[in-house]
């Protein structure tokens, strides 16, 4: 199970959202490469980036920030944030970028998804942000009718790298992981899920472990609040 340290880019510094409100934020690092290098010091293998600007605007605003951190540390970087056409995720992989997360697009441009899946098998990884149940797109701004799993099964017989869920309500809250939501999820479709979204402390981890398709867990506030060592994290890896 891979334990996966999120970075979220917003005007350039490293963040962290409450219940995904771009108003309601935390700055951690002023310059996010030196939490790349932490978190690379410390043995992690992979790194979650976010470009909050970009999730918003679709504009690529930190691209020069993310390609500074790709090519500094050596841990696989995942990214999403505004990926919305082959352009922007071949600029992604272009620069050492590993895997390329889909967002709003995987409920409002399944043509291009699917697209993309087909170029890039075993890259693609299908990021769902769930409220109330619900799918939201758009940076968390809206809202739709779908669940995660009729969502994500849409796309059954394409090849994806895992699928992270997010419950909205529970990011940046440090009130834990949504267990149940997340278990279910990767008991009903076909990729592996990575858990996302209010994980409080190694508690959360060790729920998941072990569990049917989990791949692994992200952690955020709960590191850059010093609610989780990271280090003792990383051991549960092995």
């Amino acid at each position: 199970m891979l334990i996966i340290p999120a970075i979220d880019l917003l005007n350039g510094k490293a963040v962290r959202l409450k219940q995904g409100d771009m108003d309601d934020f935390t700055v951690y690092y002023d310059n996010p490469l030196d939490a790349a290098k932490m978190f690379a010091d410390m043995g992690v293998k992979r790194l979650h980036i976010v470009d909050l600007d970009g999730a918003k605007s679709g504009e690529t605003t930190n691209f020069d920030l993310i390609e500074s951190i790709v090519s500094k540390v050596d841990m696989d970087i995942e990214v999403g944030g505004g990926i919305r056409n082959m352009e922007r995720l071949d600029a992604y992989f272009n620069i050492g970028v590993k895997y390329g997360i889909l967002g709003t697009v995987v409920v409002k441009d399944p043509k291009f998804v699917i697209e993309a899946m087909k170029k890039y098998p075993c890259r693609i990884i299908l990021g769902v942000d769930s409220k109330d149940g619900c799918v939201a797109t758009e940076g968390w701004y809206e809202a739709s009718t779908l669940t995660a799993v009729e969502l994500i099964n849409s796309y059954k017989g394409y090849v994806a790298e895992s699928v992270i869920y997010t419950d909205i309500m529970r990011d940046g809250m440090l009130s834990g992981i949504n267990i149940e939501a997340t278990l279910n999820l990767a008991e009903n479709i076909d990729y592996p899920v990575i858990a996302s979204g209010g994980l409080k402390d190694v508690s959360d981890i060790k729920a998941l472990q072990g569990k049917k398709g989990i791949l692994g867990a992200i952690t955020g506030k709960a590191f850059y609040e010093g609610k989780i060592d990271l280090k003792e994290a990383l051991k549960l890896q092995k």
